[in-house]
């Protein structure tokens, strides 16, 4: 019973210390990982261990599905040259990079157990970096970089960490071994994820009850994960293979009025998680320090320091370079002068963001815990994977606004031009699918709503310039009237609800029935005044 009511307690100091973090513009998981190793250093505290695999199982994969759901194929096939990259190249520059310093401090240790600490600590969590850069909005490409080297740098570098481990646990492992597991690990992990996508979404897409519908798309996901590691393959491949695939076939089978709470339940869930899972990286520092001495600490500091250092360096300088490389690509090509898409070219400014987004998270903790009870160094290794998870929290994630400031990069207003376009197009085709029905009345309502609705949406689209764009965004008099009239009206209805509660003229049950249909009432009439407010992200 305690330990539950800890964990209450856990969530709503995470709660608060989110709520503050948006308020100052740095990253929650920098926060609550703060927080958690302070209230592990409070002596009447529990001690609270993460299992390893139920962390992966529990904080990453509902996470990662999350993401990979929502990302974009588009993008990512515009930018893989990025994508692919930071997900390889970057990881195993990193590797090199923190092995090579972690022989120089510890010369006792193997290359095997070198490797598998640079391959611990090379993934970064792009869950700290969008969580500031969302609030910012910075350019769209930016984002799609981030997302999707997320989506894949876990996958490699767990797969280079597997080989280290079972070389420094069993001695050498031979060569004829090393690539049946790599293409068994591969190819089976997209084969899983795209056959298991095609399964559930058609198990779940006949499902109209919201309750049933949302629990079995939760345990989807963690069967997902559980089906991949019984079978070895890349439990976070599969996933990444799985909810992309499940995107493209679930949006035409799910129904809106399952699609509108099952998306609710997830970005709470997903909330909670993240917040779990950064607060609970800090309180493994309880368990380490029991066992070091004054000695071994101020000598495990320093080797956790470099490689920190060694890993910040080395994604600063493989970014730096790949982009550099690319924008000399572009100019020897003559991309522009041919017409060519340059989009896919990181200038020095979004480079040195992209690099500064190095922040580990819960993927490097739980690999750092999953190391076999006897493994060589296991306690300096553990102990640096979580300072350098504490470290690049901290250090680049509260640094990260202050150097976007700094670099004035703004928002190219992608996603709201693409946006405005399918919001033309689609009202259109409502219209001519209503097309001239004469003499009912349902047709006449919603011709005449339509026809409001795309006028304004073309307004819209038509705007060129950034400040016009200000003025259309807020609407300007007419849509402020609109905007008003909407307001007064929704709030009748609202009194008007309350009041027959409170007399007792109708019951808590129909009082529910009708609030829901007025929620979705007032959304639908402020899209009708042109009202295109969205709550921050993030």
């Amino acid at each position: 019973m305690r330990v539950f009511e800890f964990v209450i307690a856990l969530l709503l100091i995470g709660a608060g210390l989110t709520a503050l973090s948006r308020r100052i513009g740095a990253p929650y998981p920098a926060l609550v990982a703060l927080a958690g190793a302070g209230l592990a250093l409070i002596p009447s505290t529990p001690t609270l261990v993460l299992d390893p695999q139920l962390a992966l199982a529990l904080f990453v994969a509902p996470v990662l599905l999350d993401a990979a759901f929502d990302t974009s194929l588009r993008d990512l096939r515009a930018n893989w040259r990025a994508v692919a990259g930071l997900a390889t190249g970057a990881v195993a520059m990193t590797i090199v990079a923190v092995a090579l310093v972690a022989r120089w401090l510890v010369p006792d240790m193997s290359w095997a157990v070198a490797i598998a600490l640079g391959a611990i600590v090379a993934p970064p969590d792009a869950a700290a970096a969008t969580a500031v850069l969302k609030q910012l909005r910075p350019p769209h490409r930016i984002m799609v970089v981030l997302e999707g080297e997320s989506l894949f740098n876990d996958a490699s570098a767990l797969l280079i960490y597997r080989l280290a481990v079972g070389a420094a646990t069993a001695g050498v492992l031979p060569a004829r071994h090393v690539v049946p597991m790599l293409l068994w690990t591969v190819v089976g992990s997209v084969v899983l994820g795209i056959v298991l996508s095609r399964i559930i979404v058609r198990l779940l897409g006949g499902i109209r009850d919201v309750g049933i519908a949302v629990t079995m798309q939760f345990c989807g996901a963690f069967a997902v994960w559980i089906l991949a590691e019984t079978l070895r393959v890349s439990g976070i491949l599969t996933m990444v293979v799985f909810a992309m695939a499940a995107s493209q076939r679930s949006a035409s089978l799910t129904p809106a009025r399952v699609r509108i709470p099952s998306y609710a339940v997830w970005e709470l869930a997903v909330f909670v998680l993240n917040v779990l899972a950064f607060i609970l990286v800090g309180f493994q520092l309880k368990g380490i320090l029991a066992r070091l001495d004054t000695p071994t600490l101020v000598r495990y500091t320093v080797v956790a320091a470099a490689v920190c250092g060694a890993a910040i360096l080395s994604r600063l300088l493989w970014v730096s370079g790949a982009a550099a490389a690319t924008r000399l690509r572009a100019r020897w090509q003559g991309d522009g002068a041919r017409g060519r898409r340059t989009d896919a070219v990181l200038s020095v400014r979004s480079a040195a963001v992209v690099g500064w987004c190095g922040m580990r998270g819960i993927v490097t903790l739980a690999a750092a815990l999953g190391l076999p009870t006897g493994f060589p160094h296991r306690d300096l290794v553990l102990f640096t994977a979580f300072a350098v998870v504490l470290g690049t929290l901290v250090v680049q994630g509260l640094t990260l606004r202050p150097l976007m400031n700094a670099l004035r990069l703004e928002d190219d207003r992608t996603v709201e031009r693409e946006a405005r376009l399918a919001r033309v197009e689609t009202l259109r085709a409502a219209l001519s699918a209503i097309g001239t029905t004469q003499d009912h009345a349902m047709a006449d309502l919603l011709r005449r709503r339509y026809e409001v609705m795309l006028g304004r949406a073309q307004a819209q689209l038509a705007v060129a310039d950034r400040a016009d764009d200000r003025s259309s965004q807020t609407g300007g008099g007419a849509s402020a009237d609109d905007a008003a009239i909407v307001r007064r009206a929704t709030t009748a209805e609202r009194q008007r609800l309350l009041a027959l509660r409170a007399d007792g003229t109708i019951g808590d049950a129909a009082f529910q029935q009708i609030e829901q249909e007025l929620d979705l009432e007032e959304l639908d009439l402020q899209q009708l005044a042109g009202r295109d407010d969205q709550p921050a992200s993030g």
